[in-house]
């Protein structure tokens, strides 16, 4: 189907956007446009009566590390990822386990991080991961400028709270320390398939006792989440010697996470192939996965640093 009438505004400056956003009763901005132009074709499902365009904003597409923070522009595309050393520490290598999930080469070639945050779908990868981080989310209005935590700019899905007249102009990331071990493990029903759940993890280990745990949970509810009782039950536990994620001892710390995110974190809905029982089953072993992989990288990072100093 073809998409409904719409007009093109090709804008060169962030005020020029934020112009024609706030001239249109019903406006949206193009950067990929991955998802936009699809759902502007399928069954009309979006129909804007204007699309404004940020692609000849050249100041957008820059990735600028300052004070600790990372900030990405709006047109930055996925594909910028997939180089661990694209981003300074474990961060990078966060981003380049993280990236390689999201859809195929052609779309991570053209899709941006902004607007997987402007899409706001409960199985973006990015959107999960920016919860777990502390993420901010930065945002251009016709009169001021605003910055919103990641934990708070997600409303169910699709919905935001970013107003109509406002853009997304770039998404800030605290960088890691270098003892942080990073994991991110996906599970879907076939390769094509939207996650049925995805899990990003940090961890803090200090003389095997974990001192901190971050755990972002994506497809798990309406909206990506935190784990905020999985972490707790983390804090202060013996990691031991490394286990498998694949066959990990029911009373493991590991393993209590997961089954803790599952049961008081996440909140699944029922899908055609999976079940609530499955998705819990399925949240409670990719939890577990992911904080065996955060492990083992922690682990990798503090041997590489004893080996520098020696």
């Amino acid at each position: 189907m073809k998409p409904a009438l719409f007009d093109y505004v090709m804008a060169r400056t962030v005020p020029e956007a934020v112009e024609a956003l706030s001239n249109a009763e019903n406006a949206k901005v193009l950067a990929g446009g991955q998802s936009l132009i699809l759902e502007m074709h399928l069954k009309r499902a979006s129909t804007p009566h204007v699309v404004v365009d940020i692609n000849r904003i050249t100041s957008l597409g820059r990735v600028e590390v300052d004070d600790g923070v990372l900030r990405v522009g709006a047109l930055v595309r996925h594909r910028a990822f997939e180089d661990p050393h694209a981003v300074p520490g474990p961060l990078g290598e966060l981003f380049a386990r993280t990236v390689v999930n999201i859809a195929h080469p052609p779309i991570r070639n053209r899709g941006t991080m902004a607007g997987s945050f402007g899409w706001a779908h409960p199985a973006s990868e990015w959107c999960g991961l920016a919860v777990a981080l502390d993420a901010d989310v930065e945002l251009a209005g016709a009169d001021s400028t605003r910055e919103v935590a990641a934990r708070d700019f997600f409303k169910g899905p699709h919905e935001t709270v970013r107003q109509p007249q406002e853009m997304i102009t770039a998404v800030r990331w605290p960088l890691l320390s270098d003892d942080t071990g990073v994991g991110f493990v996906e599970h879907r029903r076939t390769h094509f398939c939207f996650a049925q759940v995805a899990v990003g993890a940090t961890l803090n280990v200090r003389g095997g006792v974990i001192q901190q745990a971050k755990i972002g949970l994506v497809n798990c509810a309406d909206r990506p989440l935190r784990a905020h009782a999985a972490e707790a039950s983390l804090n202060g536990a013996e990691v031991g010697p490394m286990v498998d994620g694949y066959r990990v001892p029911p009373d493991h710390p590991f393993a209590r996470a997961g089954r803790v995110a599952a049961e008081e974190d996440a909140a699944p809905i029922a899908e055609p192939y999976a079940d609530i029982e499955y998705r819990k089953h399925a949240i409670a072993t990719v939890v577990t996965r992911t904080l065996c992989q955060a492990a083992a990288d922690q682990q990798t990072r503090a041997e590489a640093q004893q080996g520098d100093s020696a």
